[in-house]
């Protein structure tokens, strides 16, 4: 038994990328993690590991075993998946990789009352902006801007098209004046939003006379996602790009104020992109829970 709770951790480990990720999932200590990989490594005499502060990523050795034993556990997984389908209730990990945005504003509050309704169903959710390889980084789900996936992937629109706003406190027009352009924006302090693939910043779209506009502002802050630039910009650090429904209440309330809404940019609403084959009935019903119904309230 301590040898097969040693393969499910290094499996797990393998799985995650990191101890950490690894001993949150399972619900163990990081230290004991850590002790059942040594163990393993002195029973089967090799390596399996390399480890740094930063990272944990196989040898060679640890490659070719988790090749090997993580199909079988695969296997084992779909089994009691099956058998507590066979009382009738849908079961099994459903892994999701989403933006800030789509997580906040969709993915939780639709999957909340799923996981209420079917305690079996186990939800993963990894906030990320970039577009994911879902198959590469093991994820079940993917959601991104747009329909423009990759071959053997189902795309199922889950929101409506995304409208962007510029919005600033009502302190900042008041100081720096408003905005008539979108290049008149190079003369305001914005808040940008940093890129995660080659760490450049994010340019503002606008649409103006049948074209894309592209404006790369700058400002005294920068950040990584929606919610803190959002959080920023109530607090009066400059002007920021964000979705509509984000920023909507707060301009109801008065707390911020739109600008340049008449060449606002509008993007293709979120999509999630699966695998075509072997979806499994909990992802099946996550799927249907996010499905876009353009006539529900």
């Amino acid at each position: 038994m301590d040898y097969y709770n040693g393969l499910v951790t290094f499996a797990a480990i393998v799985r995650a990328g990191s101890f950490t990720r690894a001993a949150a999932q399972l619900g163990v200590s990081r230290s004991a993690l850590s002790h059942s990989v040594t163990t393993l490594e002195r029973d089967v005499g090799l390596k399996l590991l390399n480890r740094t502060t930063r990272s944990v990523s196989p040898t060679e050795a640890g490659e070719r075993l988790y090749q090997t034993i993580a199909p079988r556990f695969a296997d084992i997984e779909a089994e009691l998946v099956s058998l507590r389908a066979v009382r009738g209730q849908p079961a099994g990990t459903v892994r999701i990789t989403a933006s800030d945005h789509a997580v906040q504003t969709l993915i939780w509050p639709r999957l909340d009352a799923l996981m209420a309704e079917f305690p079996d169903i186990r939800i993963e959710i990894d906030r990320d902006n970039r577009f994911t390889d879902i198959v590469a980084n093991r994820f079940d789900i993917g959601v991104r801007l747009g329909n423009d996936v990759a071959r053997d992937m189902i795309a199922v629109r889950i929101a409506p098209d995304m409208r962007m706003t510029v919005v600033g406190a009502p302190a900042c027009f008041d100081r720096d004046g408003r905005p008539q352009t979108p290049q008149a924006l190079l003369e305001h302090n914005c808040i940008s939003m940093r890129l995660p693939t080659h760490g450049g910043l994010m340019a503002w779209e606008f649409q103006q006379d049948g074209h894309v506009l592209s404006v790369n502002v700058s400002g005294q802050f920068v950040a990584n996602d929606a919610s803190t630039i959002l959080n920023a910009a109530v607090s009066g650090r400059g002007l920021a790009w964000l979705p509509d429904d984000m920023v909507r209440p707060h301009v109801e309330a008065g707390r911020l104020e739109s600008v340049l809404d008449a060449c606002a940019m509008v993007y293709p609403g979120y999509h999630l992109y699966y695998v075509s084959r072997g979806a499994s009935r909990a992802i099946s019903m996550v799927v249907d829970r996010l499905r876009y119904t353009p006539d529900a309230t």
